[in-house]
């Protein structure tokens, strides 16, 4: 099992730009936690940081014998806001930023009919340097839905532009996300994001989705009963000999309680024993 932690570990829910620790104590805690690899996102390195920057980053990475699994290099991707398919319309500085960092994929946004030829295009350019490009299962996107993801994968019709499978976010648009879904969208997954909610009325969290309106949940730590079904997600997973990485996307505990090295611990044993 190829084991990922997001920088998101080190971000609150709905604070993404400012990190709560530095890159060397964050990977320091994916070591102790037991993860393999970290996600990039741009509140650690991102396009806006500089060369030295990012090849710093890359130097604290490998000291600790880590890898970066995928990059979302800019803050709009993350919010996935009108901005957010900007990437798509230069996507060199993106591919650089992966290379130095040493990731084989990239994290893109496509909210717009528009923004599909520039996804093939930014594609191509990717292939020509061996990288890898992926949307993620999210809502106000035009991969909200099964039927949307897979239409649009088809459409784009690149063997490196693939998806970032999310259970939690089919959830919030009221898709099915168990293995037979999994089965349709297996041709296209490249990676697999992993975080645990309890949709609820009043819930704590509320976002927006095109195909449903609003969507309410508590975010629950990934071993927690009640929420995502992982046991169904593992096993269809399994059914169709997926090996590439899981990557933990939990935000910082908001508890009180829990510190994101025992949250990172614990999902960590948790996943492995499935």
């Amino acid at each position: 099992m190829k084991l990922s932690l997001s920088v998101r570990i080190a971000e609150g829910f709905l604070s993404k730009e400012e990190a709560i620790m530095s890159l060397p104590d964050l990977c320091d805690l994916a070591v102790e936690a037991g993860y393999e690899a970290i996600c990039m996102r741009a509140s650690q390195v991102g396009v806006h940081s500089s060369t030295e920057q990012i090849r710093e980053a890359r130097r604290v990475i490998d000291a600790r014998k880590l890898r970066v699994g995928m990059v979302t290099g800019d803050f709009a991707i993350v919010y996935n806001n009108d901005r957010g398919p900007d990437c798509l319309r230069n996507i060199t500085p993106y591919l650089d930023l992966a290379e130095t960092l040493g990731a084989p994929l990239l994290r893109v946004c496509i909210r717009k009919e528009e923004d599909f030829a520039f996804a093939q295009k930014a594609a191509d350019e990717a292939a020509d340097r061996g990288l890898k490009l992926a949307h993620q299962c999210h809502a106000e996107s035009l991969f909200e839905t099964v039927d949307q993801i897979v239409e649009s994968l088809k459409r784009i019709d690149r063997p490196n532009f693939g998806l970032i499978y999310e259970a939690a976010n089919l959830e919030e648009c009221r898709q099915e996300y168990g293995a037979e879904t999994i089965r349709r969208l297996a041709p296209w997954i490249f990676n697999v994001y992993l975080q645990n909610q309890v949709p609820k009325p009043g819930g704590a969290i509320t976002l927006n989705t095109w195909s449903h309106g609003p969507i309410s949940f508590d975010i629950i730590q990934i071993p927690e009963t009640g929420g995502i079904d992982f046991a169904e997600v593992f096993r269809g997973l399994r059914e169709v000999g997926y090996d590439g990485t899981f990557t933990v996307h939990q935000s910082a505990p908001s508890d009180g309680k829990t510190t994101p090295i025992e949250a990172a611990t614990r999902s960590a044993g948790f996943l492995k024993n499935l």
